[in-house]
């Protein structure tokens, strides 16, 4: 068990028997009336986003997460194949499980498989990862001292503003977690 006041970002708890990750918490002191911990909480199994305020000092569940380093393979169908860089062992997750990860994945990528006891929870992203430029505008010469920013399509689907200075073909770093233009690679 675990106490609400002790909440970090990542941290993975048990609520009302299903897992989730804190994704914020805020801790309130309203000047009259008990203090509490306002929390933004993603369920693993889901993938849904809720929020959830819990009274200061209560306690929950401390989930006990595994991380399987694997490789991404392949898509076989709906499916996505994994394979564990040690034992070479193969598992398939179904694109609705990994729907946003797909934005960032492409084949033979490390991730982290999550798993709670013998179920597989997700994937979990780097926080940054290196994508091709496959469609966006040409720059314009001179553009690049205004600071502005296009849309550009990635290799795997994904649509980031970019500086005007990108073109097709440049490698970009993205941030997993925001889902925006870093620099290039």
């Amino acid at each position: 068990m675990i106490s609400v006041n002790d909440f970090k970002t990542g941290l993975t708890i048990e609520v009302d028997g299903d897992i989730w990750r804190v994704m914020e918490f805020q801790h309130v002191k309203p000047g009259k009336g008990a203090a509490f911990v306002r929390s933004k909480l993603r369920n693993l199994r889901s993938g849904n986003v809720n929020e959830k305020t819990f009274r200061a000092g209560e306690k929950v569940a401390k989930a006990q997460i595994d991380n399987r380093r694997m490789q991404y393979l392949y898509a076989n169908g709906d499916d996505h194949v994994f394979m564990d860089n040690e034992s070479y062992e193969q598992i398939e997750l179904p694109e609705k499980q990994i729907e946003y990860e797909l934005k960032y994945l492409k084949e033979n990528m490390e991730v982290h498989v999550i798993q709670y006891k013998e179920e597989v929870l997700g994937v979990e992203l780097p926080s940054t990862v290196i994508l091709e430029v496959a469609e966006t505008e040409p720059g314009i010469k001179g553009d690049t001292a205004s600071g502005g920013s296009k849309p550009a399509k990635m290799e795997t689907g994904l649509t980031v503003q970019v500086p005007f200075f990108v073109n097709i073909g440049d490698k970009l770093i993205i941030n997993t977690e925001e889902g925006e233009y870093v620099s290039r690679a």
